[in-house]
């Protein structure tokens, strides 16, 4: 992976109303890679993701995407730069079929044959796309929904896609393919940073992790590292705070 971050925050401050949900983020988000942010409820996850797609605007600090700082720009400039975003709550258009849905994602090419050849390519890609294209959207189940929706965004080729709890509400076997989708976008080449609160099974299909705490950054590594450390799988991996007590004791005596 190159050296140079594809996404760089720097002393990141932001929130809602007068209160900062993230109080001096900093991290690199390298090309090519899968960079998973978890964290407690409330630790600003979410609100960090909404600051790459310019939904909420920094009140300090900077993000660099390929060289241009994204803070003050618009979320339809963002778009165009390459970023694209899936919310947590489904978005599709529920009255749509499908490959109205999936041709929506095309909305800033005005090419009709570019439209025609990305459809095409995600048809390969995503059979669901091709198997119910002329069914409406709200007929499908939330993973199928899912599925539906990373399509979409793939429709503008994006060089960084921004998923946010991309697993809420699956079921296990859907889980293990929505997390094969994203090994396989990201295999396909796109930089993909997500928030997810499945964090053991997001961290091994990861290349980079970040652990955010009150709004600041309290581990940052390769994806095993975080998994592996026991201070943070204890406390956000589905340990006990018991095992969080041990593991910060056994690191002092270290």
């Amino acid at each position: 992976m190159p050296e140079t971050p594809f996404v760089d925050f720097k002393g990141v401050v932001a929130g809602y109303g007068g209160g900062d949900v993230l109080k001096g983020v900093d991290f690199s988000v390298a090309q090519g890679g899968v960079t998973c942010i978890v964290g407690p409820n409330g630790s600003g996850k979410s609100t960090l993701l909404k600051t790459v797609s310019g939904l909420v605007k920094p009140r300090l600090g900077e993000i660099w995407f390929k060289g241009q700082n994204l803070v003050g720009k618009s979320p339809r400039e963002i778009l165009k730069m390459g970023i694209v975003q899936v919310p947590q709550n489904h978005s599709l258009f529920r009255e749509m079929t499908v490959e109205q849905n999936v041709e929506l994602g095309a909305f800033l090419e005005r090419d009709r044959k570019v439209i025609a050849a990305r459809l095409e390519r995600i048809r390969s890609m995503f059979p669901i796309v091709a198997e119910r294209a002329k069914d409406k959207a709200g007929a499908l189940s939330g993973g199928q929904q899912r599925l539906v929706e990373f399509a979409r965004c793939l429709m503008l080729e994006p060089d960084l896609v921004v998923l946010d709890e991309p697993s809420m509400g699956l079921d296990p076997k859907t889980l293990r393919v929505m997390f094969a989708t994203i090994k396989m976008m990201n295999d396909a080449g796109r930089t993909v940073l997500l928030v997810e609160q499945n964090a053991r099974q997001a961290l091994k299909l990861s290349h980079h992790g970040v652990v955010l705490e009150n709004g600041r950054v309290r581990l940052s590594g390769t994806g095993s590292e975080v998994l592996n450390n026991p201070e943070i799988g204890a406390l956000y991996l589905g340990g006990s705070l018991e095992e969080a007590s041990h593991a910060a004791s056994e690191k002092g005596q270290a």
